[in-house]
Order: C-alpha cells, then sequence, then structure tokens
C-alpha cells in the first residue's frame, strides 16, 4: 500500500554555514526519504533557513545590509552546500515568507481564541545604547545563586540554576557593554500548562523514542510554565496580530516554517495541504531533529498543533551530535570543517554519507568522525569490497561478449540468497538503524567477493573453452552487484545513477531486488568511485587550520604581557615586585567578544572566586582550546571598565612579533595558588 509521508529536518539558522555536524542530521534524513521513494511511496522532504531573531538583525546591521539580503545570501550558500552533499530536498523554503507569515498568525489567533495567550506587563533588562530590549542570551552578569561570573541571563553554567535575567548580578550588555536597565514591557505568554495533560499522554504514545520520552517526563514532572512567545521592537520577524511593536518570538514561527515550506510545493503541484495538516489526517508525518531542540519539537510544536487544531507528528526523531576524533570540533586542529571547504578540497560527498549512515542508529547517541577509520573503511568497503566487483566482471562482458549479458544462468543460489535480504534490510532503514544495515550488506559484499575470486574469471578468459562458463559468472556477477547496488541507493545516490547508466537500466526501485538482467546491453564500464588519499585528509585539516598571525601588542592593561625580545624595562625594587599577586588561573570559560577585533573574553577559576579577563588573544586562540587550560594571572590588577564589560586581572603570555603564548604552569599547579 502507498504511504503519503512528509518528511522534514529542522531548520538551519541563516546565520552561519553549514558545517559536518549539521549534515550528519540532513544526511541521516535524506538517506530514509530516499528509502521511502525507492519503495514507491508517495514521500515529500521540505525544509527551510530559520530566518527571524535577534542574531540576524545584529549580523545584517554590522555588515551594513538588511536583514532580507542577508538571509538571502544565506539561503543560496545553504542550498549550495546541501546540494553538494546530494541532500534532495522536495522544496527548499525560507521562514520569512507569506505562507509562514499566514500560518503563523493564523495558529496564534486560533489559540488565544481558545483562552490560551494570556498578556501580562514584565520587566526585562534595557540596553540603553542600542535602544532595544535585550534577549536572555545577550546579558551577561554573576550569577545570583552561585557569584560565578559572565553567566548567560537564564541560566547559571556554573551551577546550574535558572533563573530571570533581571536576578542577575552586575548584568552588561553583550550587544554594547552598556549596563542594562530595567523596564516595563508587556509581552504575550502561551499557557503550556493548560496543555500538560495532553502532553502528557502524547509524549508516551509512540511518537517518540524511550530516551526522549523519559527526558519529557523530567520536564512534565517539574510543571510546565506560561511560554513568552514575543519580542519587543526592534526585532526581524512576524508582527502579532493587533500588537503593533510586538513581534513573535522566532520559536513559535521557526517550527511553523515546516507547514510553510509544504503550503509551497503543494501550490506548485497542486497537491491538497489540508490532507497532510489537518486534525485526524492519515498521512504520515515525521521530524528528524538534534536531541538539543527536543524541548521545543515535542512539547511546544504538539501542544501548538494541536490546539490551533492541526494533526499532531507521526514521529519525532532525534539523534546525537558529532565529535572529530573524539573531540568537539575545533578550528586549530583544523576540524570544525565546513561542507563548502570540504568539497572544495575534492573529497567525494559520498564518502561522509557512506561513513555517517555506517555510524547512525535509531538512538540519540552522539557519533563520531574518526579521520583515520574515515579513511579506511571508505576504501575498504566502498572501494575494496563494492565498487571492484563491477569493475573486474564488465570488462569481460564488453570485450568478449559484445557488451551482452548471458540470456540464462545455470546456479541463481547466490542470487536468489542477495535478493532474499531485502526484507530484512528495508526493515532496517526504515528504523533507521542504518549501521546495521550497512553491515549486512558488506557482508553479502564479502560473500560476492568470495564467489568472485573462486570462479577466477580472469583465469577462464585465458581459457578458449571456458566462453560460456566465463559469459555465466559475469553475468552473476553483475546482477550481485546490480542488487548490492539496491540496497546502497539510499546511501550513495551518485555512484547508483553511474551505475544505472553503465547498466543501460531504469532508476533502481526496491522491488528490482526481485528480478534479474538477463540477455541485457550493457555500456562500457565506467570508473565509479576513486579510493581517499590520506594526504587529502591532511590537506583538509591543515586547510581548516586557524591560521597563528602575529599579534600586536595591545597598550590596554587587560591585554597579554609580551616579553621575548623585548628591552628590558627600567629596574624595581623586590617591594615593588612583592606588590603583584600572581595566581594560577584555571580557564572555565572563554568566548568570542562581539565587535572586537583581538578579544577574548575569559573566565578564571582562582581557587575561592571567578574573574573575567579581556585578553588581547583572539588571533592565537580558539575559545573551545582554551577550556580546562591553567595560566597566571595578576590578580591584584584594578578592575578596568571596558566598552566590552569589566576586566578584572591580566593573563600572562610571551610574543616576539611572531606568535603569541599564554604561560601556563608545571603539573601540580592547582586554581588560586600564588606565584613565588
Amino acid at each position: 500500500m502507498t504511504r503519503n509521508i512528509l518528511v522534514t529536518s529542522a531548520l538551519p539558522y541563516a546565520n552561519g554555514s553549514i558545517h559536518l555536524g549539521h549534515l550528519v542530521e540532513y544526511i541521516q534524513t535524506d538517506i530514509w526519504v530516499r528509502f521511502q521513494k525507492m519503495r514507491g511511496h508517495a514521500c515529500h522532504y521540505v525544509c527551510a533557513d530559520d530566518t527571524h531573531g535577534t542574531p540576524i538583525m545584529l549580523r545584517a546591521e554590522k555588515e551594513q545590509i538588511t536583514p532580507e539580503q542577508l538571509i538571502e545570501r544565506m539561503h543560496g550558500e545553504h542550498l549550495r552546500d546541501f546540494s553538494g552533499f546530494h541532500i534532495a530536498f522536495d522544496n527548499y523554503y525560507s521562514t520569512n515568507s507569506d505562507e509562514n507569515r499566514e500560518l503563523a498568525q493564523g495558529i496564534y489567533r486560533r489559540l488565544r481564541d481558545r483562552g490560551l495567550i494570556e498578556a501580562r506587563t514584565i520587566e526585562q533588562l534595557y540596553d540603553p545604547e542600542k535602544q532595544m530590549f535585550l534577549p536572555d542570551r545577550f546579558i551577561k552578569g554573576e550569577c545570583p545563586k552561585c557569584r560565578a561570573k559572565d553567566q548567560y541571563g537564564d541560566s547559571c553554567e556554573a551551577c546550574g540554576a535558572t533563573y530571570a535575567p533581571t536576578d542577575l548580578i552586575n548584568p552588561h550588555s553583550a550587544v554594547s557593554g552598556a549596563a542594562p536597565v530595567k523596564k516595563s514591557s508587556e509581552h504575550y505568554f502561551f499557557k503550556l500548562g493548560e496543555c500538560a495533560d495532553f502532553l502528557k499522554a502524547w509524549t508516551r504514545a509512540g511518537h517518540l523514542q524511550d530516551e526522549a520520552a523519559n527526558k519529557m517526563d523530567e520536564w512534565l514532572s517539574g510543571g510546565l510554565q506560561s511560554w513568552d512567545i514575543s519580542r519587543d521592537a526592534p526585532y526581524f520577524g512576524f508582527e502579532i496580530p493587533d500588537a503593533p511593536g510586538k513581534y513573535f518570538y522566532v520559536w513559535l514561527d521557526a517550527p511553523v516554517g515546516y507547514m510553510a515550506s509544504f503550503k509551497h510545493r503543494c501550490a506548485k503541484l497542486g497537491l491538497d495541504f489540508d490532507a497532510y495538516w489537518n486534525e485526524g489526517s492519515d498521512t504520515e508525518l515525521y521530524h528528524f531533529i538534534g536531541k538539543d531542540i527536543l524541548y521545543f519539537h515535542a512539547l511546544f510544536w504538539p501542544a501548538m498543533l494541536s490546539f490551533a487544531g492541526y494533526r499532531t507528528p507521526t514521529k519525532i526523531f532525534a539523534h546525537g551530535f558529532l565529535t572529530v576524533d573524539g573531540q568537539k570540533m575545533s578550528k586549530s586542529r583544523g576540524t570544525f570543517i565546513t561542507a563548502e571547504s570540504y568539497l572544495a578540497q575534492g573529497l567525494n560527498p559520498e564518502w561522509l554519507r557512506y561513513y555517517y549512515a555506517a555510524k547512525l542508529n535509531g538512538t540519540l547517541e552522539d557519533i563520531d568522525l574518526n579521520l583515520e577509520d574515515f579513511t579506511a573503511r571508505v576504501n575498504s568497503d566502498l572501494i575494496g569490497k563494492y565498487v571492484n566487483i563491477a569493475s573486474r566482471a564488465a570488462g569481460f562482458i564488453t570485450k568478449r561478449f559484445d557488451g551482452k549479458l548471458a540470456n540464462r544462468i545455470g546456479d541463481t543460489d547466490l542470487v536468489l540468497r542477495l535478493a532474499a535480504t531485502a526484507p530484512e534490510l528495508a526493515d532496517l532503514y526504515e528504523a533507521r538503524e542504518y549501521g546495521k544495515a550497512l553491515r549486512e550488506i558488506m557482508a553479502l559484499a564479502d560473500v560476492v567477493n568470495q564467489y568472485v575470486d573462486a570462479k577466477k574469471p580472469w583465469e577462464m578468459a585465458k581459457d578458449p573453452s571456458a566462453g560460456a562458463e566465463l559469459h555465466e559468472v559475469c553475468t552473476v556477477s553483475l546482477n550481485l552487484f546490480r542488487l548490492l547496488t539496491i540496497y546502497l541507493k539510499p546511501v550513495l545516490p551518485q555512484v547508483a545513477s553511474l551505475t544505472e547508466t553503465f547498466l543501460a537500466i531504469p532508476p533502481l526501485t526496491w522491488a528490482d531486488a526481485s528480478s534479474m538482467l538477463l540477455g541485457h546491453a550493457i555500456q562500457p564500464y565506467q570508473h565509479l568511485m576513486a579510493r581517499i588519499d590520506p594526504k587529502q585528509i591532511t590537506a583538509l585539516t591543515e586547510a581548516n587550520k586557524q591560521s597563528l598571525q602575529p599579534v600586536a601588542h595591545s597598550p590596554t592593561r587587560h591585554a597579554e604581557a609580551q616579553a621575548h625580545h623585548q628591552p628590558i624595562s627600567e629596574t624595581i625594587s623586590i617591594d615593588d615586585f612583592g606588590k603583584i599577586d600572581l595566581r594560577i588561573a584555571k580557564i572555565v570559560n572563554a568566548e568570542q567578544v562581539e565587535g572586537a577585533e583581538k578579544l577574548l573574553k575569559l573566565t578564571l577559576d582562582i581557587g575561592l572566586e571567578t574573574r573575567t579577563v579581556f585578553a588581547g588573544i583572539k588571533s592565537a586562540y580558539q575559545p573551545e582550546d582554551l577550556i580546562g587550560r591553567l595560566t597566571v594571572m595578576v590578580a591584584n590588577l584594578a578592575p578596568r571598565k571596558m566598552k566590552f564589560g569589566l576586566s578584572e586581572g591580566m593573563v600572562l603570555a610571551a610574543g616576539d612579533g611572531g606568535g603569541i603564548y599564554l604561560l601556563a604552569p608545571d603539573s601540580g599547579a592547582q586554581p588560586g595558588m600564588r606565584v613565588k
């Protein structure tokens, strides 16, 4: 029976490039969609750029372009990168569309009419320099619970406490560095708590993976608060109906973008939008997302849909994160790799598609891209086991048999054995157990290679009397290769397309596993895939390493101390030196400073307290590479109020114009120890 399926991936934010971490999700989704289409189902894969919010507005302002110009450029870049990895969206759209405005406002009105929207005045922090209310993540300050410095406006990364931004101690704006002031504003809230009974039932009704459902239980058991769905001007987004100067919070209209993108496709193809989205629809709806956005998709989104009279997702498939060589992606190590960079270095996108698929399953587990294993596995599986089957048999068909397969084969056992695995492999693809599916397929490839090795067609070709047997062996081999290609086609669409051309056949479907090619003319064999040269991986990481450029000395007191190859300063007394309190400090957080060319913002643990220091080492270090390191700081330097915030000391570094290096203590040193 043909199924009607709508599939989405999470919407990439139009504020950055697509990187290898993002691609895990889109490759996972694309494989599943391609499999469904091979099965003959009506499957639509839609997505869009997530385009609204304060970061978009601020970046456009910084680049001196309009938000619309920024998101148009990013849309082109994203679609280019996705296409480069054979991600075959049926519609790739934008949340900044007329369809999305209409749908988001319609859902809001339905929720309002059901009494699920309330307006109330709240007190927020306001940036007097930028003349804008500050979102939680654009406010920094001391945690009101543990007094850790440099914490965001909604939660403390040191102690885990949550709080209102107005509770922060000594807050400052991450946009301008100014001290924010408190200001009242009317906001609109979705009464999520009134949807709790529905959500408790829905999250346990098979729509989520068990791990995800358990996580939802944790949140539901703590009680659901009303959700603030409005933001004040200036804001790049959609205005709320009957509320001038108020805009939908980006997370309200972003998931509605799934509907809007599909509606755009419906208009082009004459499809019935309501048949897929109305309450009680018998179509299937699947969302592929990262586990970090489960809260929005498994609580807010189904509640919005259900109480606005729409259907809810059939299932939400969450996946884990990507590490590279066992660690977070890093610019300094060259492992923070964009999709554009991977393709620009000449690497085959299907190498990565295969490797990711070999690691993926139906759980929320993280996966690791081990670059050495990546090279070995692709070369072993795809070249050594799979592609070589065709290259070992096709030449004989072209040269000895006028490019035509045998009309019959006497031994069909192996062909039937491979064909019989189609239902099992289909179940694995359906369940997103790609790793298990590929292990099974490669085990079959081993069996096929054993057959070829045992028959030795290259030896038969030397014996004029073995022509009929050679013809049959090569025909069997190519039929086995064709079956393997059917099973790998969701993962390797380009190789499958080249194979279809070489075998002179229509696009392969899953049902083709039950048939054979006999008496069929093929085209001369063309090279299907090259091996990975380890030098390509080295070149890729080198091309992505952050360049460590020389750093000009900064005259400000919070900057690094540079000592090497500098003239000795005038002498000081031992008493003068004794006034300097040097302490071992652990870098517990490091981050970029918006608008600063040279500075990184460091949070330093010096034993009994934490300090914030702005250091001019941005050109030499990536923030993520500094976290956890020990260094030395001047702890009794008078605090300095800067444009970006308060700097409470100085870290020590050495440099000679050719580089800059943080000073680090010997092993055994602990945060807070005094340097003597």
